[in-house]
Parts: structure tokens; C-alpha cells; sequence
């Protein structure tokens, strides 16, 4: 009978302590994915602050397909910017350009062989319709062959700081689909790949580098060729634009893309309630586990709602704030002995809704400038920068940013409040001699003092 009742005990415990298991790991799932995001990876960031909000396998290289026209686009504006491309340059078709553009069971324009066209139409399709021989007659444009840009390609991503990426041409496609005349030094089978994190970066900085990318990308519908033969209306892939079938408010941009092996993916950014965010989705499946097309809409949208129900960009620290204890600094060789310092703009911080308390204010001053003994040394300028005020966040995070100079969250510049000149020869030998004296009435009250 005791026996019995020692079984039952353990056996007890042991369903308890099962029990307990599997709802700690429940938590955590939850917690690990609590949008339940239906994508094999995603990313959600706000842009002003660098700040990841929600992130999911963003280390996973994944096929990226057509959103690899993010930096083709990137290096088309760059070269606009540059002056190497005009808009109104012309283009004379290729015989690969022309085979590709003709294929109607991808995303295309029509472009005749012994046709002209202008680079900002060849642009536009691309931007809005994903058009891919469009985007390799960009590619010739600015290179001379695809082969020549995807090495452009390449090297734009390094000098972009990302990791986790392959370019192999210039659309998305698949190698198998260029008819056999992809990219020397590729598979025939090869495609573009990406981690989540890196695609995020490239959609980073061609917003900030060419903001006016979103011109184009928030075009609904244009038509391609008006009042000719090769009439085509474009209809933008991003059915999130606010005027398509999943329309949401503010969305301008920028792009999807498609393949078997990549799955159904968006790298897609809106601005509203004064936020920007980036978001990234890719291999999107619907609430069956399917690969759908909606289904990178549906996703991204979960993405937008959470950020913008959560966290807004506050101004937590003023112009002008001073942190007391550390504000007035010891100057060194001035007619001033002192010089107060304080922030020039005002400290703004994604903050995470009931989270506002969770925040420190705290100086980083310029090692160059000021000394561990919060020294400067004079003639001052008044206005001169000497370092910034940043906040550490006092709370949980599990996100991070996405650059690693960012890591420390947002800054505002710390300036002299006022200008303090260099003392003469003069005042520098009577506080020299004040000094030494005092120095010495110091040691010989204390050796009098040790008397007693």
C-alpha cells in the first residue's frame, strides 16, 4: 500500500513537472514568435532609429527573387546621381534583352529588337512592374553587359556593409530562365539569395540614399508605351499600395518578389503617425501552411499593425537638457574656469508603448576633447560639439538594431554653451604661482596637523 501511494506521488510530480515543461515552453514560443508570423523569416524596423522591432530566422540566407531589383535600382539612381546615366539616355535593344522581354509567363514589358527607349520608361517598368527584361537593358545601360553589373552588384553590397548575400544577376529569376545566357561565372540552376537581415539593410539605405525611389514605387497603375502599338498597362505588384486590392494607408513602396525556389516575399516600408517602418517577409505561406500570393500582404500587414499599435518615436529629452551632476566642465588654461554644456537638438527614442520610464540619460564625450577628469581645454567656441547624450534602456531587449553603430540607441549632440578664450601668459603664471603656494600651504598645515 505504501508503495502504491509512492507511485502515485511520483507519478504525480511527474505530470506536474511535464506540465509545467510544456507551458514554460509554450510561453517562450509565444514570446519568440508572438505575431505568429506565417513566413520562414521576417523582419519589422523603424527606420529613423535603426531599431528592430520584430524579427524572425533574419540570419537565414533565402531566396529573394524580384527583390533583388532593390539593388539594381540602388546602383541605376546611384549613376543617375552621378551623372553617368541621364533618364533621356536611349537604349537599343539586345538580342538577349529582347528574348527575355518577350517571355509573357514572367513579369515583362515587350521590347522590340529594333526598338528605342528611354531610361526612365525602362526604369519605371521595372519599379512598378517588375518588368525583368526592362531591368537588364538597365543593366547594359549602366555596364555594358549583366555580367559586368552583377559584379557591380557584389561589391555595392560589401561596401553597403551586408552579410549574407549572393547576386547571380540583375531580376530575381532563376539562371534556368535567362535561355541559357545568364551570367558568366554562375550556375545555369543559380539564384539570388539573402538573409532577411541583409535585404533590410539594402531597402535602409535606398531610402535613405535615394528617397526618391518612392516617387515610382507608389505608382499603382501606369501604362507602358501610351498611344502605340506596344500599349501595356502596368499594374504595381505591391498590392499594399493604399489604392490596390490590400491597400494600406501610407504604404509607397518597394518590392515583392516570386519564385518556387524563393516562395512569396516583400520587403515593403509606410509612413504614417510620424514613423517610417521597413518590413521584410519572405517565403510567406497562408494560415493552411500554403505558399499564397495575398499571403505576403497578410503578413507584412501584422507587421505594420503591431508596430504602429506599440511604439511610437518620443521626444524624451528637450533641447538644451543638461544631466546637472555632469554639465559644467573644468577648463583648462581659460579665463573661465568652467564651461557648461548641454544638447544642441532634441533626444527622440522609439518608445515601446507603458515603456517611457525605462529610459536613462547619459553623456559620451569626446575622448579628443574632454578627459576622465571632465577637463576641456580653452580657447572654447561656444556651440563646439564635445560629444553627445544618449539613454540606456533600462527594460528587456531582445531585438537589438540593425547596424552595430546604432547599438547604443538614439544621440543628440552635446555643445558648449558659451565661448571661453585662452588666458593670458600672465594669468596662467599668477594661478601657477597661486597654485604652487596653495599647494604647499596644503602640505604644511597637514605635516602640522600630524603633529597634534
Amino acid at each position: 500500500m505504501k508503495k502504491n501511494l509512492q507511485r502515485f506521488i511520483a507519478s504525480l510530480l511527474a505530470i506536474t513537472l511535464l506540465t509545467t515543461i510544456l507551458s514554460i515552453q509554450d510561453v517562450q514560443a509565444e514570446e519568440n514568435d508572438h505575431l505568429n508570423i506565417n513566413a520562414e523569416a521576417a523582419l519589422l524596423l523603424e527606420q529613423s532609429t535603426g531599431k528592430i522591432i520584430y524579427q524572425k530566422n533574419i540570419d537565414t540566407v533565402l531566396g529573394i527573387a524580384s527583390m533583388t531589383k532593390m539593388m539594381t535600382e540602388y546602383l541605376i539612381l546611384e549613376a543617375v546621381h552621378e551623372k553617368k546615366l541621364s533618364w533621356d539616355d536611349q537604349y537599343n535593344v539586345t538580342e538577349y534583352v529582347h528574348t527575355i522581354s518577350q517571355d509573357t509567363s514572367l513579369s515583362n514589358v515587350p521590347l522590340r529588337r529594333d526598338g528605342t527607349y528611354n531610361a526612365r520608361e525602362l526604369y519605371e517598368a521595372m519599379a512598378i512592374y517588375s518588368a525583368n527584361g526592362a531591368t537588364i537593358a538597365l543593366a547594359e545601360m549602366v555596364a555594358g553587359s549583366e555580367e559586368a553589373f552583377v559584379e557591380k552588384m557584389n561589391e555595392k553590397a560589401e561596401e553597403l556593409g551586408l552579410k549574407d548575400y549572393k547576386f547571380v544577376n540583375t531580376t530575381g529569376l532563376n539562371n534556368t530562365d535567362l535561355y541559357g545566357m545568364h551570367p558568366a561565372n554562375t550556375a545555369a540552376d543559380e539564384e539570388n539569395v539573402m538573409s532577411a537581415r541583409a535585404t533590410a539593410k539594402l531597402a535602409y539605405h535606398l531610402l535613405k540614399d535615394f528617397p526618391e525611389l518612392l516617387d515610382t514605387s507608389s505608382i499603382d497603375k501606369k501604362v507602358f508605351r501610351e498611344d502605340t502599338e506596344d500599349r501595356i498597362e502596368m499594374s504595381n505588384w505591391n498590392w499594399m499600395i493604399p489604392t490596390l486590392v490590400k491597400g494600406y494607408e501610407g504604404v509607397d513602396g518597394i518590392k515583392t518578389g516570386y519564385t518556387d525556389f524563393a516562395g512569396y516575399s516583400f520587403t515593403g516600408t509606410v509612413q504614417k503617425d510620424g514613423m517610417r517602418f521597413i518590413s521584410v517577409v519572405m517565403n510567406a505561406k497562408n494560415e493552411s501552411g500554403n505558399p499564397d500570393v495575398e499571403a505576403r500582404f497578410d503578413e507584412t500587414r501584422k507587421l505594420f499593425d503591431y508596430g504602429y499599435a506599440n511604439f511610437s518615436v518620443k521626444e524624451i529629452y528637450p533641447a538644451n537638457y543638461q544631466i546637472d551632476e555632469n554639465s559644467n566642465l573644468k577648463v583648462v588654461k581659460g579665463k573661465e574656469k568652467n564651461v557648461e554644456v548641454a544638447t544642441s537638438e532634441p533626444l527622440k527614442v522609439l518608445v515601446k508603448r507603458g515603456e517611457e520610464e525605462n529610459f536613462e540619460p547619459l553623456y559620451v564625450f569626446d575622448e579628443k576633447l574632454v578627459n576622465k577628469k571632465k577637463e576641456i581645454t580653452a580657447p572654447i567656441e561656444k556651440g563646439a560639439k564635445v560629444g553627445y547624450l544618449t539613454v540606456e534602456y533600462t527594460g528587456e531587449d531582445t531585438t537589438g538594431y540593425l547596424f552595430e553603430e546604432n547599438k547604443s540607441g538614439a544621440k543628440a549632440e552635446v555643445v558648449t554653451t558659451e565661448a571661453v578664450e585662452k588666458a593670458n601668459w600672465f594669468v596662467l603664471t599668477m594661478r601657477g604661482i597661486g597654485g604652487f603656494f596653495s599647494d604647499l600651504w596644503s602640505t604644511i598645515a597637514s605635516s602640522i596637523k600630524g603633529l597634534f
